[in-house]
């Protein structure tokens, strides 16, 4: 079962979603200090490192799910807190874009706890409303990941989406 990997970071989900028995059969991360982590942990994907606004979605491969962490750095609680009015923000909307054109049937998107903050909440149910208006059944939560075997107290909001049609 075939997978894409959006704004990949160094590949953790991508490594738990190979765990599980799927594969990560081709990502994109702009950011180059991460590019060789990737590929050393990675080295069966193709890693694309445009800017995700440069890639068409024809130019992604077919897969039965999307999976990925958007910048978080606009919805930190540490950061200036702009939110969907920041530019790494709204890259959000690449990601619900590449969702809605591949139509694969789920997606899991993750982010930081401060995008359920009371500032960004209409941003985030915005979010919410365009993967719904893309065909998604969606629900999210706020999980720790020290309860999943991961070696971090470290909060996290978890989107899950599936395709109405299921």
């Amino acid at each position: 079962m075939k997978v894409v990997s959006l704004f990949s970071g160094c590949g953790g989900l991508d490594l738990g979603f190979y765990q599980a028995g799927l594969q990560v059969i081709w990502a994109n991360e702009n950011d180059k200090s991460i590019w060789e982590t990737y590929e050393l942990n990675h080295a069966e994907t193709v890693l694309d490192k445009r800017d995700i606004r440069d890639v068409k979605s024809s130019e992604i491969p077919d897969c039965i799910g999307i999976i990925g962490g958007p910048p978080c750095q606009s919805w930190s609680e540490a950061g200036a807190g702009r939110g969907i009015d920041d530019s790494r923000g709204q890259l959000f909307h690449e990601y619900i874009r590449i969702v809605q054109d591949k139509n694969p049937l789920f997606f899991v998107a993750e982010n930081v706890s401060g995008i359920l903050a009371e500032r960004h909440s209409h941003a985030f149910s915005n979010i919410l409303c365009m993967f719904k208006d893309c065909g998604y059944e969606v629900a999210y939560k706020l999980l720790n990941a020290k309860y999943f075997n991961v070696p971090q107290d470290r909060q996290r909001v978890i989107i899950v989406g599936y395709r109405e049609d299921l």
